[in-house]
């Protein structure tokens, strides 16, 4: 393992001025169960948290009721949500796509209800009401019927084309650790520098990192120890689920209308006061 990789992370932590918030997201449950597995020892070594985006149509029982026996174990180590319904490709011309724009809203409506139910099924209250699209992709109409659905959340990667989304919370991802080290000729070393860049201030937060379990082999898993001890050890880092991300976000809406609301009392009674 590159013994610098990480200095320019260590740096750009050091750097800052307040605590980051961080996530995990990793995709793909239910394809490679014994890599998922091997993944959430990662983390459970470092008492990171993580959350799972899981297949619907993919995932088994038993990998299911093992899921579930973690949580219980420690529901704050661990976050489970939809992602997609199948996760197959659906378009015929341009990057693959689940819920893409040649597919109507009602096509996209059934798949996602479907999912929603099956997961609900398998993990009762555990499941956190929040989508990520295969591919990170999806379209309005993906945002349209999630809304109706009643789900919170809705994470893709950051930058992702807007979409109108209401009362749907975004919660990006900014780093996708496979795509940029199969991608690089030196992988960890452009993997700390594109990390380090995220940190900086100017930069939206909160920090999420995208994993896939599937494609990631140990030597992934060892440098993955290796900054997930960084983030636990630095007083400038705090790793969260994202369902505690959306809380906190639902949360400071509520501050935000209250004051709102006293806002406005002040001033109808000023202007009482002056008429």
């Amino acid at each position: 393992m590159p013994a610098d990789w990480l200095a320019p992370v260590r740096a750009a932590l050091d750097a800052r001025g307040r605590p980051l918030e961080i996530f995990f997201r990793d995709d793909d449950a239910g394809w490679d169960d014994g890599r998922l597995f091997d993944l959430l020892d990662c983390f459970q070594a470092r008492q990171v948290p993580i959350d799972l985006a899981v297949i619907p149509q993919v995932i088994s029982e038993n990998l299911a009721e093992a899921l579930l026996g973690h949580w219980r174990r420690n529901p704050f180590m661990l976050g489970l949500h939809q992602h997609g319904y199948s996760h197959h490709n659906h378009e015929s011309q341009g990057r693959k796509c689940e819920f893409g724009i040649s597919r109507s809203e009602q096509r996209q409506f059934k798949d996602l209800l479907a999912g929603k139910q099956q997961l609900e099924c398998l993990f009762g209250s555990a499941l956190d009401s929040i989508f990520t699209p295969p591919w990170n992709r999806c379209s309005q109409a993906t945002a349209d019927s999630l809304i109706k659905l009643g789900f919170q959340a809705l994470s893709r990667n950051l930058g992702a084309a807007p979409l109108y989304t209401g009362r749907l919370r975004e919660i990006p991802v900014a780093i996708d650790w496979c795509g940029i080290r199969i991608k690089s000729a030196q992988p960890w070393m452009a993997l700390g520098q594109a990390i380090a860049e995220a940190l900086h201030p100017s930069h939206p937060l909160p920090l999420g990192i995208m994993l896939h379990h599937a494609v990631m082999d140990d030597d992934d898993l060892e440098h993955l120890q290796a900054l997930l001890q960084l983030f636990r050890e630095h007083p400038n880092t705090r790793c969260r689920l994202m369902r505690e991300l959306l809380e906190d976000a639902k949360a400071q809406d509520a501050r935000l209308s209250a004051c709102s609301l006293e806002s406005h009392a002040v001033l109808a009674a000023m202007r009482s006061y002056l008429n």
